[in-house]
């Protein structure tokens, strides 16, 4: 077993990161957050790699932060910069992300679950925003993801009361998108990452793009947006195709 931080794994076109900090429930630390930053980053840029799946090693995804490491260096957690934000690291991926939550998914956790594209959840599965809980607030972008993807109301309850949400109640609110049997989680991750990197690379990152720049915009422009994008790629379609048959 290997003792590094994080463990990632590249093949038939997928790559998996693994927080592999089982024994304090793969807390970040500085180093294990600089690493995913970075490592996220790398495989974006592999274009032999079209979806990433991230997961955890044990029986937690990630615990959030790194609280004992923050104490004993005497640095406030808005102080602590080291690592970069997750949340944002993984909002710019062009690469599709899927999240296979293996366990607990706590605070930080919560975030970087919010900030992937796709989300299964093993049966044990369950989330806790503690922010109000330890008296800080979020800034990987959870109070804004978690109120656009399941409403206001039922936003304010789960960060307000930090109580714990079912894997099965996260996919009734709608954060995640299906509940498969622990001992089954890693190959439905598989099977899903391999069904997305079955197309071209090139493409997929176009269709997640639209859908992301779209959604941040009114209605209206967003079917605007989809429009001229769709009429830029057919254009350049119909001119490579064109371009072919004069070559030929």
């Amino acid at each position: 077993m290997s003792d590094r931080p994080l463990l990632i794994d590249v093949s038939e076109g997928v790559a998996t990161l693994t927080l592999n900090r089982a024994e304090v429930l793969n807390a970040l630390n500085g180093e294990l957050r600089a690493l995913l930053v970075q490592s996220l980053a790398e495989v974006d840029a592999n274009e032999d790699v079209r979806a990433i799946i991230l997961t955890g090693k044990g029986r937690a995804f990630c615990a959030g932060l790194d609280v004992k490491e923050l104490e004993g260096s005497g640095r406030n957690v808005g102080d602590n910069v080291e690592g970069g934000d997750i949340g944002a690291a993984l909002s710019a991926l062009e690469t599709p992300v899927i999240a296979a939550i293996n366990g607990l998914a706590v605070t930080g956790g919560f975030e970087i679950t919010l900030a992937c594209d796709i989300v299964l959840a093993a049966r044990s599965a369950w989330f806790q925003d503690t922010h109000a809980k330890i008296g800080l607030l979020p800034g990987w972008g959870l109070s804004q993801r978690l109120s656009r993807t399941i409403g206001t109301y039922r936003a304010k309850e789960i960060s307000l009361t930090a109580r714990r949400i079912t894997a099965q109640e996260a996919m009734a609110f709608g954060f995640v998108n299906r509940v498969v049997a622990d001992e089954d989680l890693a190959k439905e991750a598989r099977d899903l990452a391999l069904s997305i990197a079955q197309w071209r690379g090139g493409h997929i990152r176009k269709i997640k793009s639209l859908i992301d720049q779209g959604y941040s915009l009114p209605f209206g422009e967003a079917l605007d947006f989809e429009i001229r994008q769709a009429a830029a790629l057919n254009r350049q379609v119909n001119l490579g195709e064109k371009s072919k048959d004069i070559r030929d």
